[in-house]
């Protein structure tokens, strides 16, 4: 039996097992009865206070705080707690812990490069940081093709998560549809009409002094014949006039 008790293994056993029965007997009687004989209180709201507040009202109620985690993107402002472990209301024994999760507020994110980048891409790298694609605005351009050349917000922006940004696309260089006529040496009346039966307009008119032409000829226009415009775009006019050439030069603006 001597020989048996000093056996590493068995003796390794025996301390085991009377670690056990010592801890039977404070759990049965120490710890149980101070458990069950110990109150029970209600656990006070603290969502929507600060940090700071929710944790001196608990342990003013004999709870025992502690801030779990911070998140962003709640519906309680900065500093604010949003949610608590157990909940508000619930009958808990006097002592525990109670968990408390506090906003971070309104997550920020960086916007991104978006210029030199076709749409995709655009849409993708702003996807990847949670904003989202706005208007596109197409706009005739020295640029490239279907390049973005500007954005609502520069890159390094700060705005909330799920906001929108707009684009400026460029459609590349256009052409008008519109052939603009020849007007040299017609009247202005005659010109105004031609223009306007082209869904053209009359734009800038220079008075110009000539001896040799009739009053109100067309001397000059801009953009010259063979340029092409949209609808509605305007023809700059040079006309004459009677006069001497000391006279100075009169600018009408239509």
């Amino acid at each position: 039996m001597k020989n048996l008790l000093e056996k590493p293994f068995v003796k390794k056993s025996l301390i085991t097992i009377g670690a056990i029965i010592v801890f039977l007997l404070i759990l049965d009687n120490i710890i149980m009865p101070w458990y069950v004989s110990s109150s029970e209180e209600v656990v006070p709201k603290v969502v929507g206070l600060s940090d700071f507040e929710a944790i001196e009202k608990l342990e003013d109620a004999g709870f025992e705080p502690v801030i779990a985690d911070t998140s962003y993107g709640t519906n309680q402002p900065a500093g604010k707690i949003f949610l608590q472990k157990p909940e508000a209301g619930k009958i808990v024994k006097k002592g525990r812990t109670v968990y408390l999760f506090v906003s971070g507020g309104e997550q920020l994110v960086t916007v991104p490069q978006l210029k030199g980048k076709n749409i995709v891409d655009a849409k993708l790298a702003l996807e990847r940081v949670g904003l989202k694609l706005g208007q596109v605005e197409l706009v005739a351009s020295n640029y490239p093709k279907d390049m973005i050349f500007d954005q609502q917000y520069i890159e390094g922006t700060k705005l909330k998560k799920g906001e929108t940004i707009k684009i400026f696309v460029s459609s590349g260089q256009t052409e008008g549809t519109i052939e603009v006529p020849d007007l040299i040496g017609k009247s202005l009346s005659e010109a105004q009409k031609i223009l306007s039966d082209s869904s053209l307009t009359v734009g800038k008119i220079t008075y110009q002094i000539s001896n040799t032409l009739l009053p109100n000829t067309v001397l000059d226009q801009y953009p010259v014949p063979g340029n092409k415009l949209n609808p509605g775009e305007k023809v700059d006019l040079f006309i004459t006039k009677q006069g001497t050439i000391k006279e100075p030069l009169e600018i009408i603006e239509e």
